[in-house]
């Protein structure tokens, strides 16, 4: 695989191609899936998005799972 990530980070897998507009929003949504957010119940920061689903998120230090409910961080309980 090319290393093409130097200046545009997780989305230098797509090279030159889609454009560079589309390719900045791919970037932010694409960061926001991998990074890690706080737990509501436990207040760590371990949660992670699972690839089960769309906008399944599970904490790895209380094992809840959640599901995210709209973007504005309010996140509901999905399974104990």
């Amino acid at each position: 695989m090319a290393k093409c990530t130097k200046k545009v980070g997780i989305v230098g897998k797509y090279t030159t191609r889609y454009g560079a507009s589309l390719r900045k929003t791919v970037k932010k949504t694409e960061i926001s899936q991998q990074a890690k957010n706080t737990c509501s119940f436990c207040g760590k920061t371990k949660m992670k998005r699972r690839a089960v689903a769309v906008g399944i998120w599970h904490c790895g230090s209380c094992m809840k799972t959640f599901k995210w409910v709209d973007l504005c961080n309010k996140i509901t309980l999905l399974i104990n």
